[in-house]
């Protein structure tokens, strides 16, 4: 027969609140989320974000870029990766003293229409922004570039980079995080 163990008895006072988080915990959590998202910045460009706004002001409101690109006459576009997944890019240009000219959410299908055969990877990042997932082909055949983006479908958008960093072709496809576990079980 096993010996009988006495647990000791918890002194008197209050016991730890279990159970559901209070609400300024959950808020709290909340705004920290949305915050790493985000890069604490604000999610899009909000009303103050106006063409001849300063790329300072910019940034305040925005936090830091996901990338910087050049273009031409001098100017900058900022681009800010958003979204659960990358589903919103963000593109904010500025002149060359530093303003902003316009900003636009650059997912689009009349911007994926815009990618052709031929372009450059360079000219596809100043359209498009970085892509969400890259996936290697076989046989040193290149990358293909993948966007998820704002649609009631379940596609992304693909873009085949060849070694040589040119388009090769570009398309809709089905977003492998659509599919359930059946569909894998089946090889869908």
């Amino acid at each position: 027969m096993l010996p009988v163990m006495r647990i000791p008895s918890t002194p008197s006072g209050p016991r730890p609140r279990r159970g559901l988080p209070t609400v300024a915990a959950a808020l709290g959590t909340a705004a920290l989320v949305a915050a790493c998202m985000t890069g604490g910045g604000a999610y899009a460009p909000d009303r103050s974000i106006v063409p001849g706004t300063g790329e300072g002001d910019v940034t305040r409101v925005m936090g830091p870029p996901t990338s910087r690109y050049a273009l031409p006459g001098g100017g900058t576009r900022l681009e800010y990766a958003r979204g659960p997944y990358g589903r919103h890019t963000y593109m904010i240009d500025l002149d060359a003293g530093g303003r902003v000219t316009r900003s636009e959410q650059v997912l689009t299908e009349a911007n994926f229409y815009r990618v052709t055969p031929g372009m450059s990877q360079q000219d596809v990042l100043l359209l498009l922004g970085r892509p969400g997932e890259v996936f290697g082909l076989a046989r040193n055949r290149g990358v293909v570039w993948n966007w998820r983006y704002p649609t009631n479908d379940c596609l992304w958008f693909q873009v085949t980079i060849t070694p040589e960093g040119t388009v090769r072709d570009a398309g809709r496809g089905p977003d492998p995080r659509c599919n359930g576990p059946d569909d894998r079980a089946v090889g869908m």
